[in-house]
C-alpha cells in the first residue's frame, strides 16, 4: 500500500472541475484509491466516486490523505500526488 498526505491549494478545493479531474485520474488505475479529509475529520471514501469526493468537503488549504493499494499503486500514488501538488496545472 502507498499513502501520502497533501495540502489542496486550489482555490475551490476538490469541488467541481478539480474533483472531476482527480476522480477521472484515479479511475485510470487498477488499484483501489481512497481519500479522506484530515482537516475536517471526514473518513475515507472511494476516490473513484465523484459523489464520495465531493462529500468530503475539501476546501482550499485542507489536508487530505490518499491511500492506494493494488498492482499499479506506486504509479497511481505518484500521479495523484503530482496533480494535487501542482494545483492541477494544465488539467483544468
Amino acid at each position: 500500500m502507498q499513502s501520502f498526505q497533501a495540502v489542496v491549494i486550489n482555490e475551490v478545493g476538490l469541488h467541481a472541475r478539480p474533483a472531476a479531474v482527480f476522480v477521472q485520474t484515479a479511475a485510470k488505475f487498477k488499484s483501489s484509491v481512497r481519500i479522506r479529509n484530515l482537516t475536517n475529520g471526514k473518513d475515507f471514501v472511494d476516490a473513484k466516486s465523484i459523489l464520495g469526493v465531493l462529500i468530503l468537503g475539501v476546501s482550499k488549504d485542507h489536508l487530505v490523505e490518499v491511500e492506494v493499494s493494488g498492482e499499479d499503486e506506486v504509479e497511481a500514488a505518484k500521479t495523484l500526488k503530482e496533480i494535487i501538488d501542482s494545483n492541477f496545472k494544465g488539467l483544468l
